[in-house]
């Protein structure tokens, strides 16, 4: 059971920790896509991220400015109050050297030390005085008896630094250079450290020679909390000012996205068709003159598609009545010809190549006219399908069929692939059959002479054809423009079968008519391919091709160049150990 649990275990950690990775991703995907499309949350956010660099600079300033404006108002205030002591005990131990030079042998020691009164009237301790709130530390390193102290300090309180500044100020004889220094400092009394600014001074006595080391203790608590507080109002301050910078900014964008959004939501609406879409006017603002000119464009726009759509209209008419009306003449025409070309032996030669050629242009005359009233029908929405379940393969056979006089005219052949099972599917025989022949008239007119591929697919959903030709090929770009109506990738080039320039135009609006795809691909000297694809049922939606619209041997050749990799080969007779005689 034990090597059963581990790997579940493992594997459930693993898809824990992937589900929430693509949590994350999932997360931050979101964030992007609304970062991207959220004008007013990019300027918001970069009103903040500005906000909160300038106020974390500022408040920076502000603070060290503060701080030190402070810490140097105490630093001076201390040190004029420790110099005064110092000069207080320099003139209360100067008659102490005079008693002493004067007392006796006979166990007389001087009177009490003037220290203890010095040090009641600088700290503040004695009668009628007022305590202060600093430290005082006299030290006399030859006459422990002569040091004092206020309050709690110790000597051991003196910071090593300091007591070794002063010992070497009285080695070198500077007594009138005090020395100072701020520390966290642990009192002997209180334990809890403090900040407290340090001064040390010497009182030299000339008579007797003595020096006194004296200290004084300044905590800096007040000083402190006060920094601490202005430290907390600044922050307080500063998280204010960013929201409110970013509530500005906020409204600020409001005021003008609105707008703007309302704009772009209408502008889609006008893009969907809905013509009479128009925007409110308020006030006289930029954002005002801004809705005036989009209702105007709004209102040219309608105008111009509606003039538009009644052009296109009158020209349909126009086509159709045209093609209508051309007919009774042309049958006329045709009669006549007819005539003169049946009794055409009986002429002179060019009398009788007049008729040949009389009849021959008035077939493609017939056959484009018999186009436009296609085109005609198309557009104007009249077109309809005769649909029935028909084999693709029979109907690729038929076209094959008419095209081969055609094919042999040019000297071109047609290789079929066909697959063995049937290929049905629900659609317009006649259509289907006009398609592929326009497919394979424009193959045999573009392939130079050279064999014409004809490939039928099928899968479960749809039906495909494949024409290949090996041609001049089309330019990038022309893959689309092929099937415009009366377009010429030469217009140099005259037609060499007589079409009408309007077959692929009429093909794929056969092949939309079915729900189908007609597309191109072409490559200049590789030729080109056509492909149909229809689905199998009527009405339902393509989801892909059962044919590839690149030839096979075009992306087989791609992939090879892709993938070659240069190989150095040996030099000849480069150590192989086949010499040659």
């Amino acid at each position: 059971m034990p090597p059963t649990n581990k790997p579940r275990s493992r594997r459930t950690f693993r898809q824990i920790l992937g589900g929430v990775r693509r949590r994350v991703r999932r997360a931050a995907g979101k964030a992007r896509s609304t970062w991207r499309r959220s004008l007013q949350l990019q300027v918001v956010t970069s009103t903040m991220v500005i906000s909160v660099i300038v106020v974390v600079v500022l408040g920076t300033f502000l603070f060290g400015q503060i701080s030190k404006s402070v810490v140097d108002s105490t630093q001076e205030s201390s040190a004029s109050e420790a110099f005064a002591d110092r000069l207080q005990i320099a003139d209360a131990l100067a008659p102490e050297a005079d008693d002493q030079a004067k007392t006796t042998d006979s166990g007389k020691q001087g009177a009490a030390n003037p220290l203890d009164e010095v040090m009641d009237t600088i700290t503040g301790s004695g009668e009628g005085g007022t305590e202060k709130r600093y430290d005082v530390l006299v030290l006399n390193r030859r006459l422990a008896a002569a040091s004092r102290g206020s309050g709690t300090v110790v000597p051991g309180d003196v910071p090593a630094t300091l007591q070794l500044s002063l010992q070497r100020n009285i080695r070198e004889q500077q007594y009138d250079e005090p020395m100072a220094i701020t520390g966290k400092i642990r009192f002997a009394a209180e334990g809890q450290p403090r900040l407290t600014y340090v001064i040390g001074g010497v009182v030299h006595v000339p008579t007797s020679g003595e020096n006194y080391e004296v200290y004084h203790f300044f905590p800096l608590d007040e000083e402190e909390q006060l920094l601490v507080n202005v430290r907390l109002a600044l922050v307080v301050v500063s998280l204010g000012l960013v929201l409110l910078l970013a509530a500005i900014a906020y409204l600020v964008t409001r005021q003008v996205v609105s707008p703007v959004r309302l704009a772009r939501q209408a502008a889609e609406r006008l893009a969907a068709g809905k013509l009479d879409e128009r925007l409110k006017v308020r006030g006289e603002d930029d954002l005002a003159r801004l809705a005036n000119s989009f209702n105007e464009m709004a209102a040219n726009l309608a105008l111009k598609i509606h003039q538009l759509e009644e052009l296109s209209q009158v020209q349909r008419q126009f086509v159709s009545d045209v093609s209508h009306e051309l007919r009774t003449p042309l049958t006329t025409v045709r009669m006549a010809a007819d005539l003169l070309y049946d009794a055409r032996e009986d002429f002179d030669p060019m009398a009788a190549r007049s008729a040949e050629l009389m009849q021959a242009q008035l077939e493609r005359f017939e056959s484009m006219l018999a186009d436009l009233l296609e085109i005609s029908r198309y557009d104007a929405g009249a077109a309809t399908l005769d649909l029935e379940p028909v084999d693709v393969r029979d109907v690729v056979l038929r076209a094959i069929a008419d095209s081969e006089a055609l094919a042999e005219r040019h000297s071109t052949r047609f290789e079929l692939r066909l697959p063995n099972e049937p290929c049905m599917a629900e659609i317009d025989n006649r259509r289907v059959e006009r398609i592929l022949r326009n497919l394979l008239f424009n193959a045999i007119e573009h392939g130079e002479g050279r064999d014409v591929v004809v490939t039928v697919g099928a899968d479960r959903d749809a039906v495909a054809v494949a024409v290949r030709d090996h041609g001049i090929g089309l330019k990038a770009g022309e893959d689309t423009l092929v099937f415009d109506r009366f377009w010429r990738a030469d217009p140099s080039r005259a037609r060499t079968i007589g079409g009408t320039g309007l077959g692929l135009a009429i093909s794929r609006e056969d092949a939309t008519l079915h729900g189908g795809w007609l597309q191109a691909w072409g490559q200049p000297g590789e030729g080109s391919q056509f492909r149909l694809t229809l689905p199998r049922a009527a009405g339902a939606d393509l989801k892909g091709s059962p044919l590839p619209l690149v030839p096979p041997e075009i992306e087989m050749r791609r992939t090879w160049r892709t993938s070659m990799t240069p190989v150095l080969l040996p030099a000849v007779g480069d150590g192989g150990g086949h010499d040659e005689d």
